[in-house]
This record gives structure tokens, C-alpha cells and sequence, in this order.
């Protein structure tokens, strides 16, 4: 016997929130990347890299349990296996990181992006199907192929199309509307990768769709990640970049505390 499953039990608010948390981790991991771009110094350039791969993992991995919120199925309880959903994290942020760095030291050369792209792609589908091997039921997940290899192929497009927007997108409008097309992306995938979802079950259970304990659990399991975003935006906040404005004093080789007024006179223009 299939049970009900159901991925809106809260009705629009869990895909619209994972939808604005993917747009706020793409923007994030964007805006990082770019900042890498300008350090001259290896150390910085590693340090914006890696600040951008885990605010991108933690972005997707929120948008994936945030949806995860809405899932039920009516006929048994629906729980989670701690290790495996935190398993699905370290995931994310791994093959983003991979991903990132590849592209953002070796450039968006075609045959570079295209690697970068399909591991990073094929470990996002990875950390989503991990994630929903932690759920526990009175009942077995089956999945339907054409679903699952069509949202395996939308993460690979989707990370790609990432990892080319980190390393060519400038300017804040461009850098908001790639942002908002890779979140469109990434949920899309989950969500196909949801319309593959069947349950068989094993017993019925019925009531528990709406476990107050089940969601508590999610929420703390958000926790990290959440203030990861929230450490992540504050740094980008606080950038010279954003603080004075985009400029030659942020350019690759430009000294540290050299006063505005000093860099706002090119070096080759004649006083």
C-alpha cells in the first residue's frame, strides 16, 4: 500500500521560505567569490573562497530541510537519523567547496567549469538524496527514475551555471538576478526530485503528519547553518567594498590603509 505523501502540509510558506534562503546563500556565495577575485594575496583569496562555498552549501542544504519541513505522509510518522542529515551538510559543503575553488583558481576555462560543474552538481543531488535516506517511517521511499535523473540533470546545469555566475557576474543588479535564478534552480530540483518520492508502507500510523517534536528537530538541525548565513552576511556587509563603494582601492596589489584620496589619482594619469 502507497501512503499519502504530501510536500506542502504548511501550504506555500515552507517553498517560498527554502526559495528566499537559496536566493540569500547563492547571493552570499556570489558576492564572496567576487571578493576573492580582487586579493592579490593567496591567504585572502582562500579565505573569501571558503566563505562562499559554505555560505552556497549552507544555503542549498536550508533550502532542502526548510522544504523538508512541508513533507508528510498522512498514514505513519515521519522522523529523521541525526548522523545521515548531518552527513547531507558536510556534503553540500564539501563538493561546493571543491567547486568553487576549482573555478576560482584555475578560472571558468570550458573543460575547468564543465568538471567543476558536474561533480559539484552530482554532489548537491548526492547531499539530497542522503538527506532524504535519514527519513524515518512505517514505510520504505521509493523513487520513479525519469524524476530522479531529471533532477540530477538540473543540479549539474544548476551548479555550473553557479559556478560561472561566481567567477564572470559583476555589479550588484547582475550578481541579484544570477541569484535569483540559481535559487529558482536549486529548488526546482528538489522539488523534482520530491515528485519522484513514493511510500510504501510497512504500518499505518495516522495523526503525526504535523509532529511538534519532528519540527523541533528541524529547526535546531537549522540552527548552524542559519548562522552561518547570518556570519556570512555580516563579513560581506562590513567589506570595504561595500562599506566605501566599489573602487580602485579594492584592486589586486593595492597596499592596505592607503588613504582614498590617494588611490582615487590613477598611477599612470599625469597630475
Amino acid at each position: 500500500m502507497n501512503g499519502t505523501v504530501s510536500n506542502f502540509h504548511y501550504g506555500a510558506v515552507t517553498p517560498v521560505t527554502a526559495y528566499l534562503t537559496a536566493c540569500l546563500g547563492s547571493a552570499l556565495g556570489l558576492r564572496c567569490t567576487t571578493r576573492s577575485l580582487r586579493h592579490a594575496r593567496p591567504s585572502h583569496r582562500a579565505g573569501w573562497l571558503l566563505l562562499g562555498a559554505v555560505s552556497l552549501g549552507c544555503g542549498i542544504w536550508t533550502m532542502h530541510f526548510i522544504a523538508m519541513i512541508g513533507f508528510g505522509v498522512a498514514e505513519t510518522p515521519v522522523d529523521y537519523d541525526p548522523k545521515r542529515t548531518m552527513l547531507s551538510l558536510v556534503i553540500a559543503i564539501v563538493v561546493v567547496a571543491v567547486g568553487v575553488f576549482l573555478v576560482g583558481y584555475r578560472g571558468a576555462a570550458p573543460a575547468n567549469l564543465a568538471a567543476a560543474g558536474v561533480f559539484t552538481g552530482l554532489g548537491v543531488a548526492a547531499m539530497h538524496y542522503v538527506g532524504m535516506a535519514a527519513l524515518e517511517m512505517h514505510g520504505a521511499v521509493h523513487y520513479r527514475t525519469a524524476e530522479v535523473v531529471l533532477s540530477v540533470v538540473i543540479s549539474v546545469v544548476a551548479a555550473t551555471a553557479a559556478l560561472w555566475a561566481a567567477v564572470s557576474v559583476r555589479g550588484a543588479w547582475p550578481a541579484f538576478g544570477a541569484s535569483l535564478v540559481m535559487a529558482m534552480a536549486v529548488t526546482g530540483m528538489h522539488y523534482t526530485g520530491m515528485a519522484a518520492v513514493t511510500v510504501r508502507l510497512h504500518a499505518v500510523s495516522p495523526g503525526a503528519q504535523s509532529s511538534v517534536g519532528l519540527l523541533s528537530f528541524l529547526l535546531v538541525m537549522l540552527a548552524g547553518p542559519l548562522v552561518a548565513l547570518l556570519v556570512a552576511g555580516v563579513i560581506v556587509m562590513f567589506d570595504p567594498d561595500v562599506v566605501l563603494g566599489d573602487g580602485p582601492w579594492n584592486t589586486p596589489g593595492t597596499t592596505p590603509g592607503t588613504p582614498r584620496h590617494a588611490l582615487a589619482r590613477s598611477p599612470h594619469t599625469t597630475p
